[in-house]
């Protein structure tokens, strides 16, 4: 592998005409709506008192939403080759990188979510360690710090000088060899960390679907349109995982290996379904906010009185920390 990882194995040639200026102007649309839909989310979440894990994790989604659409400008403005090198350099080396962590920093959380929905619907009456609220935060803040720091060694062997071609940067050659080898080995993680979670997910919502069916053959409820609301409501999560990032992890290990290593087949093809499948997975960010209303019920409530500007009465909202199925799936 240490013949193979060197800058100057890099034959990847890029032709960036076309996606200099379709993505910047897919990032600026997503950038401007998830602004509104992550800032709404955060003042509505951060209203509300964290007396469950389901809210710890969420909250915790919209933080890490929120950074990721905060990169953003800066990815528009260096992939549309706006300002000097020193910009495209910086996103390289910083912010493209809190872009990603900040993407599997979520992938982790919707995956505790997921557990907590199976521990509250699946099995409510049982008692777990993983449902208090103080253990809940613990394992929030032990995901971004094993995330954050398995990302810095990202930043800190991007220690090469940059290497300006024909007015261009790319980051890969940013990277000493140990930080070739990182970067590669880094995304194999990442690869793991995504079909884990959605195999967690799948299996979670098996679950909690067969209880849910269970629930409303047992109250003799035949209300079609109640059964279909229910489905909607536990695989709207998994509907959303699938569809933003199976796609970008099916693109990138093969797209990464053309930055690491000497092999440059199918470069141009790869880069584009790399690009394409990653504005996809950006696309999360203004779809979380789907969970929220689907799947938290204080949040729905919340949202609803400050859309029609009304005064939300104590007496009308659920406590959080509720675990029956009825409230939880209603």
């Amino acid at each position: 592998m240490n013949t193979t990882l060197s800058n100057s194995s890099i034959k990847c040639v890029r032709d960036t005409s076309i996606t200099a200026v379709v993505f910047p102007s897919l990032y600026s649309i997503l950038f401007i709506a998830a602004m509104i839909l992550n800032s709404l989310a955060a003042w509505i979440f951060f209203s509300i008192p964290s007396t469950s894990t389901f809210v710890v994790f969420l909250k915790n989604v919209v933080v890490a939403d929120l950074l990721m659409t905060l990169t953003i400008p800066l990815r528009v403005l260096s992939d549309a080759g706006v300002g000097s090198w020193h910009l495209r350099a910086f996103h390289c080396r910083y912010s493209a990188v809190l872009f990603y962590i900040t993407m599997y920093i979520s992938i982790l959380l919707l995956g505790l979510i997921s557990l907590d929905r199976y521990l509250k619907i699946v099995r409510p009456f049982g008692k777990c360690v993983l449902q208090r609220v103080r253990v809940g935060q613990v394992l929030s803040a032990s995901v971004w710090v094993v995330m954050l720091s398995l990302a810095l060694p990202n930043v800190i062997l991007s220690d090469q000088p940059p290497r300006v071609t024909g007015g261009k940067l790319k980051c890969s050659s940013m990277k000493s060899k140990a930080g070739l080898m990182w970067h590669e080995g880094f995304n194999y993680f990442c690869q793991v960390v995504f079909w884990g979670t959605l195999a967690l997910m799948v299996v979670c919502y098996t679950f909690i679907s067969k209880k849910v069916y269970e629930s409303y053959k047992a109250s003799k409820s035949r209300s079609q349109a109640a059964s279909r609301k229910t489905k909607a409501k536990v695989f709207v999560v998994v509907g959303v995982f699938f569809i933003c990032f199976a796609p970008f992890h099916f693109a990138r290990v093969p797209y990464t290996l053309t930055q690491t290593r000497s092999t440059a087949s199918h470069c141009q093809a790869l880069y584009i379904a790399k690009e394409t499948t990653l504005w996809l997975s950006a696309t999360n960010i203004c779809l979380d906010p789907l969970i929220y209303v689907f799947l938290c019920k204080v949040f729905r409530k919340r949202l609803t009185a400050a859309l029609c500007r009304k005064p939300l009465h104590k007496g009308t909202m659920e406590s959080p920390t509720a675990t029956s199925t009825q409230l939880e799936m209603s």
